[in-house]
């Protein structure tokens, strides 16, 4: 990890259109922009440690990072995935509780991190950011629920698919358009849908059989995105 020379100016940032800083006038962005650091951080580099306690929200600048929680055996499980655009650390930061879980950086990161008092400060100040940070708590909660509730009633292979899906919808496809965007290992793939490694390896050889993707190293192409919908059990 090491703090970036020259920090993307707020003003300029090309990602805070996808973000909840979106609608902030000039004039509180440059109260943010003062007070932010931003860092680089290597593919492999813990970023956030489960059981601390937050002392800055962390906006994504650039990058891929999976957010994970270690079980009581020492498994990981991943809890969700973060893209840029995206801010974390919020819900421990408004709660005043440690991290609920650790996040990892899948590939190089640009993480700008703006000062615990500042965002309480803009928050206070104003009631659309506070706003967007409530929906944002809301559609959290609301996905947990899902889960839990598809990890209860779904499949496995049914799971493999969606967790597939989501990786497309939240990270794209590579410039050929069929490729998805991120890379993950088997054993990611199987914390993510929460079972073993083999059986991700033994679904995966089935979907390529079915030709719903191809497959080539860590790299996943969908074939047939309707079938692998369908496969998954949920609406588009």
């Amino acid at each position: 990890m090491k703090t970036v020379a020259t920090a993307p100016d707020c003003d300029d940032c090309d990602v805070r259109s996808d973000s909840v800083f979106a609608d902030l006038p000039m004039m509180v962005l440059d109260v943010v922009n003062t007070g932010k650091q931003c860092k680089h951080y290597q593919k492999g580099d813990v970023i956030i440690n489960e059981g601390t306690y937050p002392s800055h929200l962390m906006c994504i600048h650039h990058g891929k990072i999976k957010l994970l929680k270690l079980g009581s055996d020492g498994r990981e499980q991943i809890i969700s995935l973060v893209k840029q655009g995206d801010i974390m650390g919020y819900r421990a930061l408004l709660s005043g509780e440690t991290y609920y879980t650790s996040a990892i950086a899948l590939e190089d990161c640009t993480i700008c991190s703006i000062p615990k008092e500042t965002f309480f400060n803009v928050v206070r100040s104003n009631s659309r950011l506070a706003f967007d940070m409530m929906q944002l708590l809301s559609t959290e909660l609301r996905e947990s629920q899902m889960k839990v509730v598809e990890m209860a009633q779904k499949s496995v292979k049914e799971r493999l698919a969606e967790g597939l899906l989501v990786l497309y919808q939240t990270y794209g496809l590579q410039t050929d358009q069929k490729t998805l965007a991120v890379t993950l290992s088997r054993e990611e793939l199987a914390t993510m849908i929460g079972t073993a490694t083999e059986t991700v390896i033994r679904l995966l050889a089935e979907f390529k059989r079915q030709k719903l993707v191809e497959i080539r190293g860590r790299n996943i192409k969908i074939l047939n995105y309707n079938a692998l919908l369908k496969t998954a059990n949920v609406d588009d």
